[in-house]
């Protein structure tokens, strides 16, 4: 269980959503900002969402190809 200063990524929240995609965004230096929106995901997701999050803090660099394959990821995993 991840525990960051005042967050727990253990309970679903849209606060964790928020959190996650936020994270993830300045991991992988993403260029249009606009193209992820936290409002894009909600806790239907959850545990898809914070596999993906827990991927990215773990690595220290992407190749475009992994980024790539990572935003096509966040990409399904937006609300219909």
């Amino acid at each position: 269980m991840e525990r960051v200063i005042g967050v727990n990524l253990s309970q679903k929240s849209t606060e964790n959503v928020e959190y996650m995609i936020e994270k993830i965004k300045e991991k992988l230096k993403v260029l249009n900002l606009g193209a992820i929106k936290p409002s894009h995901f909600d806790e239907e997701m959850y545990e898809e969402l914070k596999e993906i999050y827990e991927m990215v803090q773990r690595k220290s660099s992407f190749s475009p190809s992994e980024m790539q394959a990572l935003v096509e990821e966040l990409g399904s995993l937006r609300k219909k």
